[in-house]
């Protein structure tokens, strides 16, 4: 069966538009229906809570049934249908009962979707990056062409951005093909448990998990940070789309780096380039220079340490093992270490300040960059692909 790259890389074109439409500006529409910092770090970290519950029943139901395609259509459709309860309320609960609706659908898909493609790429997984850097386009694009028409038409936009993108994901969902089985590929000679127990793989995820925390206050507060600094919604947007195109950048070179360096020393430099990075957002936020590159490093603790982890475990897990080892990642990484970085940053937020929630971001990053070191040693090599 020849690779099905325009059908996913469209999903992902749109999956990662949804992304640039409501990571930037959602927030912002929170604070402008009257949400303290307290209220929306809530309502946002409910976005990694459903990543830390849902990902792992819809990746355990994928691979019992063995079938992705059923699961992600069905949640692109639920996905949509609980974002449209936004339309009809902007008080607390009602906000929060439609955020828990989206987002337990909207996070079931993406995991199944990595490991749907990574069974179409089979050994091409150097090849991963020229389809995921669809989802970094989408992105800019969205975040481009929202921040352009909120500064026109004020932030309820963001409703009809979201919703409208939503509607791509449900359609494109439905174009994607079920990978076919192989059979040649013979069977885990380890159980799932038994890798999770290796200390690399213990060590990835917990840095998964500290890289996660450390974006917390990026993906919650970065836009509130910078409009309460003087930054337009347009300027917002451009900073948000230079780390896309940074990422970009790092997505199409993976091939050429994986064959020049180790996954454990581009997962290294991702953390160190994290420790560096929110420190300038924090500290360094009324300078232009010093935004622009930390936005740039955003190809590293973005594109380079998510695109290196997925080749850690298309290496490590056999492919009935996937969906499963996917879903667990992205539970541990984006679930738990998202809901923990979001929550803490809105607690701190309003007593101390940004400066000092993204100091907490750098200590998180450092934290996953030694728990690596001393877990990942250096001799113990994966191979990229």
């Amino acid at each position: 069966m020849p690779l099905p790259y325009w059908r996913l890389s469209a999903y992902y074109f749109f999956y990662f538009a949804f992304v640039g439409a409501f990571s930037p500006y959602f927030g912002l529409y929170l604070s402008s229906i009257g949400f303290t910092a307290a209220d929306i770090g809530i309502v946002m970290s409910l976005m990694q809570v459903m990543r830390i519950v849902a990902p792992g029943m819809w990746g355990w139901l994928a691979d019992r049934i063995g079938a992705r395609t059923p699961i992600i259509r069905w949640a692109g459709a639920a996905s949509l249908a609980g974002f449209l309860i936004f339309f009809a309320t902007a008080q607390f609960w009602g906000v929060f009962v439609a955020m828990a609706l989206m987002s337990f659908f909207w996070s079931a898909s993406l995991p199944l979707v990595e490991a749907l493609t990574l069974e179409h790429l089979k050994s091409r997984v150097a090849r991963y990056g020229a389809i995921r850097v669809w989802g970094s386009i989408g992105f800019i694009v969205a975040v481009l062409l929202l921040g352009e028409m909120l500064d026109r038409t004020g932030l309820r936009g963001v409703l009809w951005g979201c919703s409208t993108v939503l509607a791509g994901i449900c359609l494109f969902a439905f174009s994607l093909p079920e990978a076919p089985r192989h059979a040649e590929r013979p069977p885990a000679t380890q159980s799932l448990r038994d890798i999770l127990r290796r200390r690399p793989v213990a060590g990835l995820f917990g840095a998964a998990f500290f890289m996660s925390c450390a974006h917390g206050a990026l993906y919650v507060f970065y836009s509130i940070h910078l409009d309460a600094n003087g930054y337009s919604k347009s300027a917002i947007g451009g900073l948000w789309t230079l780390g896309v195109v940074a990422e970009i950048g790092v997505f199409l070179w993976m091939p050429a780096l994986m064959r020049r360096f180790s996954l454990r020393v581009m997962l290294l430099a991702a953390l160190i380039a994290a420790v560096l990075r929110f420190a300038m957002i924090g500290w360094l936020v009324e300078s232009l220079f010093w935004l622009l590159a930390a936005q740039v490093l955003h190809g590293l603790t973005f594109g380079a340490f998510h695109a290196s982890s997925v080749g850690a475990l298309n290496q490590w897990f056999d492919a009935r093992q996937q969906g499963r080892a996917q879903a667990l990642y992205g539970s541990v990484s984006f679930g738990a270490g998202g809901m923990v970085g979001g929550l803490l940053s809105g607690w701190m937020w309003a007593p101390l300040g940004g400066a000092w929630a993204y100091t907490l971001s750098s200590l998180f990053a450092l934290a996953g960059c030694l728990l690596l070191a001393c877990m990942w040693p250096a001799s113990e090599r994966v191979a990229a692909g």
